[in-house]
């Protein structure tokens, strides 16, 4: 292993063999990158830390999941940041997704592989500065779409089809996982 090579952490085997796409993927991709030798680059106190977050699908009848952010005042993928010892982020995306959802069965799809990588602004709080977010998004799907409840009742939870999902999302770079989402359904073949 070269001197300056990262540690293979949970964190770095998710990245390894990733490939961006598209010129704000790759500037993103690079502006992650000093992340992956950071000591914590989970922890909440930097400017720009790492996050997990997952498109919940249900394949059979090729919907997702979005779920009303009341800070962001957006419709957005589940997810967030890692609890304390966590830095395994398709652990942290299951957990997030569970706590989020109710949704029991929840599995990578269509493998365990990172879809997208974004670095998100997030807007000052009464109790945290702006910082950003290095979001790492999954999918997952689930066989029991029927059983998510919301975590609480200000964070609504919708079942959409993706262009019901398109219309509702905003924001660039959840439109380009929202896309990337569609072409796996589209991999599904005829339904």
């Amino acid at each position: 292993m070269a001197a300056d090579a990262a540690p293979r952490t949970p964190l770095v085997e998710a990245l390894a063999g990733y490939r961006a796409r598209g010129s704000a993927e790759i500037a993103d991709l690079e502006r992650f990158s000093p992340l992956l030798s950071v000591a914590d680059p989970w922890h909440r106190s930097t400017p720009l830390h790492v996050t997990c977050s997952a498109l919940i699908v249900h394949p059979p009848t090729r919907r997702v999941l979005l779920r009303w952010h009341a800070r962001q005042q957006a419709w957005l993928q589940v997810g967030g940041h890692a609890d304390p010892g966590e830095t395994d982020p398709l652990a942290i995306t299951l957990r997030e997704g569970l706590e989020e959802t109710g949704i029991a069965d929840l599995r990578p799809w269509p493998d365990a592989s990172l879809v997208h990588l974004a670095v998100v602004s997030v807007t000052a709080s009464a109790k945290e500065p702006a910082h950003e977010h290095a979001d790492l998004r999954y999918v997952l799907a689930t066989d029991a779409p029927e059983t998510a409840r919301p975590e609480n009742p200000a964070a609504e939870l919708r079942w959409l089809s993706m262009p019901e999902a398109e219309a509702l999302v905003a924001e660039p770079n959840l439109r380009e996982t929202l896309s990337r989402v569609g072409r796996l359904f589209d991999e599904l073949g005829p339904r």
